[in-house]
């Protein structure tokens, strides 16, 4: 399926099954998408090969920010006027406490979205929303079809 197709599926039947379906990086890297009080929250489902230190254990921080990356696409993909992946122009990450090794959460809030640049804020947390284990800064061009 076309990820055109799966925004245009998924948007239709309230599922973001064929959305992450589409993306395969998503899925090597256990990140879904759920609907959750009308909102998208993001979902790092934990394995072993996205634990960065051994020792402690603790997560790559680059799995945390690939999972804030894609949250803010798939919240993007869901309220945006287009069918087609947002740009990234740039991420900024800010790691505040080791990301045990367990499943992890993330949600995305628009700063501000318009025509073509949609600047998203979104926080990535385990067991407490109110104790993000991480916060980005994302930037994207909104790509016309």
């Amino acid at each position: 399926m076309r990820l055109r197709d799966a925004v245009s599926a998924a948007r239709q039947s309230g599922d973001l099954g064929p959305l992450q379906e589409a993306i395969p990086y998503a899925k090597f890297m256990g990140i879904t998408a759920e609907l959750v009080d009308e909102d998208v929250r993001g979902r790092m489902e934990y394995s072993d090969h996205l634990v960065g230190n051994a020792t402690v254990p603790a997560l790559h921080g680059g799995t945390l920010g690939a999972l804030m990356e894609s949250t803010a696409i798939f919240k993007l993909l869901w309220h945006g006027e287009t069918e087609a992946v947002p740009k990234t122009i740039n991420i900024t990450v800010e790691y505040l406490r080791s990301a045990r090794a367990q499943d992890v959460f993330a949600k995305a809030v628009f700063t501000r979205h318009g025509r073509r640049v949609a600047n998203v804020r979104v926080f990535a947390y385990q067991d407490d929303p109110e104790k993000p284990v991480a916060v980005a800064t994302a930037h994207f061009l909104l790509v016309q079809d």
